[in-house]
């Protein structure tokens, strides 16, 4: 599994971002290393800690970085000619608190390097969508629903019934279920006419902005495709233990 390395200038606003993120890896989280503060212990940041704590999270399968702000981006840039290993680092442009918590997410899914780093780039790009904003122009129609094939049993249509909705924890914990199957799974919002989206993608799944009540439907192809969905179903159904 890769590792993860949150750099900013203040350490309890990335304590407090990694807690948060911890919170929605589930029992076998990412390793997650916090580097932050000056040499101090002012506002700052620190290259040769940075440095050291990403030698510390690389267990061989590489390290994700994220930095708050702009100098933190020159501290990263700068402690790569200190780590061990540069060619497993991958510094991230994804906002630091979003992308936090989608790459934890995402990699205890058991997603490498690449993609945990791919599925991150639209981090702020899911809340603009979500919030119609796209610069000042009136925002984009509704993508029509997508068809239900005839005899297609491989998906299931229900209702979310938990208080918050497909958000954040739910959400997290519903990206985690999909990604321990062989199977490509996808889910909509029916009330909505929202498009698929990757049930391995937390942010995309946290952009539909599922709420409690929607009709969704969500289907799956691949050899595991029914297992999946089997469980899928009983975590919504249950309301993931929120009810």
């Amino acid at each position: 599994m890769i590792g993860i390395v949150a750099v900013s200038h203040s350490r309890a606003l990335a304590e407090a971002a990694v807690e948060l993120a911890l919170q929605m890896g589930g029992e076998d989280p990412p390793r997650v290393r916090v580097a932050a503060g000056g040499p101090d212990g002012d506002l700052g940041t620190d290259a040769v800690a940075i440095a050291a704590a990403i030698d510390d999270a690389d267990g061989g399968d590489g390290v994700l970085v994220l930095m708050d702000l702009g100098s933190a981006l020159l501290s990263a840039e700068t402690a790569l000619e200190f780590v061990a290993s540069p060619d497993r680092v991958t510094l991230s442009s994804a906002p630091f608190v979003e992308g936090l918590v989608a790459a934890v997410v995402t990699a205890a899914g058991g997603a490498d390097l690449d993609m945990v780093a791919a599925e991150i780039r639209g981090a702020a790009e899911a809340k603009r969508v979500h919030l119609g904003d796209d610069g000042g122009s009136p925002a984009s129609p509704a993508p029509e629903e997508s068809a239900v094939r005839e005899g297609d049993d491989t998906f299931f249509e229900t209702v979310v019934v938990n208080p918050s909705g497909l958000h954040a924890r739910p959400a997290a914990t519903f990206v985690k279920a999909a990604s321990r199957y062989d199977a490509d799974v996808r889910i909509e919002d029916l009330d909505a006419g929202s498009d698929e989206v990757s049930a391995r993608s937390l942010l995309a799944l946290m952009a539909l902005g599922v709420r409690q009540g929607a009709r969704v439907r969500v289907r799956a192809t691949g050899p595991q495709a029914r297992q999946a969905l089997d469980e899928l179903r009983a975590l919504i159904d249950d309301g993931f233990g929120e009810r």
